[in-house]
């Protein structure tokens, strides 16, 4: 389980991007691209607070999210998916510290004007899914946390 992990934590560090699943005040799924840190296989992104995926997980804590590339052959897909609860970042020197970490992985974010409107979420996983194509189609290794 423990390399599993490694993997996910790897794979994670490696890409910038996810796609965010959320569940709106009325049951309804909504799925976002997010740009993210992480550290480990935990995930942190930046978003506005009166945005409709920081509504929905002021709501629903509850996440789930997908990180891959685009394939164009089936069997070479690798990816994760993730479970997880998210929750805001309330210590004022951990958010410096992960605005940090933001801009070394998108250093555009350095022009963005400060707004005091930001948050960030960190998302702690419950479960884990490392998906390999190259080992046989439809392969995934599943790890709880």
């Amino acid at each position: 389980m423990d390399m599993i992990k490694t993997k996910i934590s790897e794979y994670l560090a490696s890409h910038p991007y996810m796609r965010l699943g959320t569940v709106n005040a009325d049951c309804t799924p909504q799925v976002h691209t997010v740009g993210y840190v992480s550290e480990g296989c935990i995930a942190y992104f930046v978003t506005d607070k009166k945005s409709r995926k920081a509504e929905n997980i002021f709501n629903t804590p509850a996440v789930a999210y997908a990180v891959d590339e685009n394939y164009e052959d089936f069997m070479a897909i690798q990816g994760v998916q993730m479970e997880g609860k998210a929750s805001l970042i309330t210590l004022e020197t951990e958010a410096m510290r992960l605005l940090d970490l933001m801009i070394q992985k998108f250093p555009g974010m350095a022009e963005i004007p400060p707004n005091p409107d930001l948050v960030i979420f960190r998302i702690v996983p419950t479960r884990g899914y490392m998906l390999d194509n190259t080992k046989t189609f439809g392969h995934r290794d599943m790890v709880e946390f």
